[in-house]
């Protein structure tokens, strides 16, 4: 019989940003796969969130975890202690992310460094902290969660859009150098998901029918659009994919 190569039966993933959205989503499309899942938010309840629900009723353990991305000696202790863990973190998902909106002469420093923080700095450091224990064993999967602003560059979000396209190139330069040793590094690029960072985007008549215009599937993306991505790239059916950004668009960036 053909091995399934998108089983992840007996894999513990660990899932940042995954109170909601996306990042439950992707927390869910792992489960059904078969791994075991750490989430990870700064709100993230202990018990009872809809994304452990989801989780356990998949027949998979769940792990609720918080973690402020905004405080690095939060994020790089959270790393260490996972790379330190009885059982290895066999899959990372750098999902956590935040996005402030104002024009980029009126874009306070304060803004700036937050979105940098959140979803730049903390998501290398997570992974530097976690790749350590995935190089050690050879083995490992981490994707991340970067952006159509990861190949344009937006209106109104310029710490985001600079935060999404620095996870572009940090994909690729830890995969050059972590692909000889069995830890592969990819990313996701969602198009327009319908999700609270997209909700001015979609209240907005005018900015929402010129998206949409563009949008050759005609419609907003969904989070569970993202599940089968995810999926991939964290099975073994993926192990010769090393560096990419993938788009989950809709067709906007053919368009």
């Amino acid at each position: 019989m053909t091995k399934n190569m998108f089983d992840l039966t007996g894999k513990l993933a660990v899932v940042t940003g995954a109170k909601r959205g996306i990042g439950k989503a992707m927390a869910e499309a792992l489960a059904a796969a078969g791994a075991d899942i750490i989430g990870v938010s700064a709100t993230l309840e202990q018990e009872g969130s809809a994304v452990s629900q989801a989780v356990e009723a998949l027949g998979r353990s769940f792990t609720a975890r918080t973690v402020d991305f905004a405080d690095r000696d939060s994020v790089t202790a959270f790393g260490r202690e996972l790379a330190t863990m009885d059982r290895p973190v066999d899959i990372l998902v750098n999902n956590a992310g935040t996005i402030k909106r104002a024009p980029a002469a009126e874009h306070a420093d304060d803004l700036w460094d937050e979105v940098i923080q959140v979803n730049l700095s903390s998501q290398f450091v997570l992974t530097r902290e976690v790749g350590k224990a995935m190089l050690a064993r050879g083995a490992g999967k981490v994707i991340f969660t970067a952006s159509l602003l990861s190949f344009q560059g937006g209106i109104k979000v310029p710490g985001y859009t600079a935060s999404k396209s620095g996870i572009a190139g940090l994909t690729k330069a830890l995969a050059n150098e972590w692909a000889a040793h069995g830890v592969t590094v990819n990313a996701i690029a969602p198009g327009y998901i319908a999700t609270d960072n997209t909700l001015d985007l979609r209240n907005d008549p005018d900015r929402s029918q010129a998206i949409l215009e563009r949008i050759p599937a005609g419609r907003w993306g969904r989070s569970e659009d993202l599940g089968g991505a995810t999926v991939f790239l964290a099975s073994s059916a993926s192990d010769y994919v090393s560096g990419i950004v993938l788009p989950v668009d809709g067709g906007w960036l053919g368009r």
